[in-house]
């Protein structure tokens, strides 16, 4: 599966955004999803993951209560609304699929998007 994340952005401290990312072949709603984020000089984190048929949801304590990941089958896309967002959320966010059950490590996903940026200004 091929993915692609998009709607990175500026926005100020307590602005919000949405990614989105856009999966590619017929097997999307087989996989798990996960977002994950980057800074600079830091490793890959976790944000969220849903479940294949979009039941189950699990999110980093950093984001509880702020960000929502939802998935659309028909679309073949997955979606982090992110909410009240902090100057420590600026990263590339990185959309990923793999075959664990609400994957919280990275080396639990096998596909990766290319990222996306966003940047939250204080």
């Amino acid at each position: 599966v091929q993915l692609q994340a998009s709607g990175g952005g500026l926005v100020q401290a307590g602005g919000s955004l949405r990614l989105s990312c856009a999966a590619s072949g017929r097997t999307f709603s087989t996989y798990g999803m996960g977002w994950f984020r980057q800074a600079p000089g830091k490793e890959r984190e976790f944000v969220a993951a849903i479940s294949w048929r979009g039941s189950s949801t699990r999110y980093a304590d950093s984001v509880k209560g702020r960000f929502a990941i939802s998935r659309d089958n028909a679309k073949n896309t997955v979606y982090v609304q992110m909410n009240s967002l902090k100057p420590e959320g600026t990263a590339v966010y990185y959309c990923a699929a793999g075959s664990s059950w609400l994957g919280f490590e990275p080396n639990e996903y096998n596909y990766w998007g290319q990222g996306t940026q966003v940047t939250v200004s204080s």
